[in-house]
């Protein structure tokens, strides 16, 4: 996947001299340090990321941490003191105002927290500003705002004026207005974090259905790991301005590598996280005859396995010493009572599913058999600390 914004070695130190502080970072000094020295405020300290190219890509961390410094950073609202940001390659911290109002005006667009719409103009003319900004003339501009407001479900509150809305429908139209740009990133600041539960988590659907169809790069800064978990592809975790962790949401939970970023898993709902091929046991050829296919674990370890016939079709399953039968060359008789899932299926789906005494498949994208769950995997997904991690199929 290609890497649309690219973020190497950022510092920001606020101050119009941050040389001693910068020494000091280098060196391995931290924010702490370098506050008690000089008198200075760190807001990042040797940032470095990459974000794909249609990716939800979540920065989050506590109060403090540095996520919107980086935010603001990225479109320079926040001059960066040292370090490069990449934008297809093109680092922004070398333009002029001319090219850093290019990039903010048709690449770089923000949603906020308080929504910041105009109170006095209309939705539809909130959602053409920047349009208005870019030059593009009144009717080009005005088929455009209609399109974007029909897409986020606002085509008939387009003549209204904010106060006018609930806030869920105020953040639509911000989220409006910046798709309206279709600007190559999307970078939403705490968009939803003023919004009372029951809207946030409808903004959030809302978001996912739009990201299905749009595939924008939205870099979404949050302090709420619950939304990293359900929004993001990939999640960042910031402390004092530093980047401490980086990787899938599955990765953080059964690896988060410090207590700070251990803290933010330990209320995670787990079966809803992880799917069935993330505790699969993946399965190997056993035994292949004119009569059918055997598959077993690839461990090597005794335990149920499934038979396919000679077109991988899936006959049932086998026993553990059907299994032991196969390894010494007989083919034996499967119990066509069987249950499959695909490999995205969330465990809290897949414990649905589980029918005592015989194991669950694990199938691919094309309905091929690649894994099998039993019981206590199912478990140890949804309510272990130290789930088991994929098992990739040999």
């Amino acid at each position: 996947m290609t890497e649309r914004l690219k973020i190497e070695h950022l510092y920001k130190v606020f101050t119009d001299k941050p040389e001693r502080a910068l020494a000091m970072l280098k060196a391995g000094k931290n924010k702490s340090e370098v506050l008690e020295t000089l008198g200075q405020v760190v807001g990042l300290d040797e940032v470095s990321l990459s974000v794909p190219s249609g990716s939800m890509y979540m920065i989050m961390g506590l109060s403090g941490s540095g996520k919107s410094t980086l935010a603001r950073c990225i479109n320079r609202l926040n001059e960066p003191s040292a370090g490069k940001i990449l934008l297809d390659n093109e680092d922004i911290c070398t333009l002029d105002e001319a090219g850093l109002r290019d990039v903010r005006r048709n690449r770089i667009s923000m949603v906020f927290q308080h929504f910041a719409l105009l109170p006095n103009r209309r939705v539809i003319e909130n959602v053409e500003f920047g349009l208005k900004l870019r030059g593009m003339s009144a009717g080009e501009r005005r088929k455009r705002a209609e399109e974007v407001l029909s897409v986020v479900g606002l085509a008939r509150w387009a003549y209204n004026l904010p106060h006018e809305l609930s806030g869920g429908m105020r953040q639509r139209v911000g989220l409006a207005r910046a798709l309206a740009t279709d600007a190559d990133i999307l970078i939403m600041d705490e968009a939803f974090s003023a919004l009372d539960p029951l809207i946030r988590t409808e903004m959030q659907d809302e978001l996912l259905r739009l990201q299905r169809t749009l595939s924008k790069t939205i870099l979404f800064i949050t302090h709420d790991f619950q939304e990293a978990l359900k929004l993001g592809s990939r999640i960042a975790i910031m402390s004092e301005g530093r980047l401490v962790r980086e990787g899938t949401p599955q990765s953080i939970v059964l690896e988060p590598g410090s207590d700070y970023v251990a803290a933010f898993t330990r209320e995670v709902d787990r079966g809803r996280l992880f799917d069935a091929g993330s505790v699969m046991t993946s399965l190997v050829t056993i035994l292949r005859s004119p009569n059918g296919i055997v598959l077993g674990d690839a461990s090597g370890e005794p335990g149920p396995g499934f038979m396919l016939d000679a077109d991988e079709r899936i006959l049932g399953t086998v026993t553990a010493s059907g299994i032991e039968l196969a390894r010494g060359g007989a083919m034996p008789q499967p119990d066509t009572r069987f249950t499959c899932v695909p490999a995205h299926t969330k465990l809290v789906d897949v414990a649905s599913r589980y029918r005592a005494g015989g194991p669950i498949g694990v199938t691919d994208d094309a309905g091929r058999l690649i894994g099998r769950l039993e019981a206590g995997q199912i478990l140890a997904g949804i309510g272990a600390p130290g789930a088991a991690g994929a098992h990739h199929v040999n």
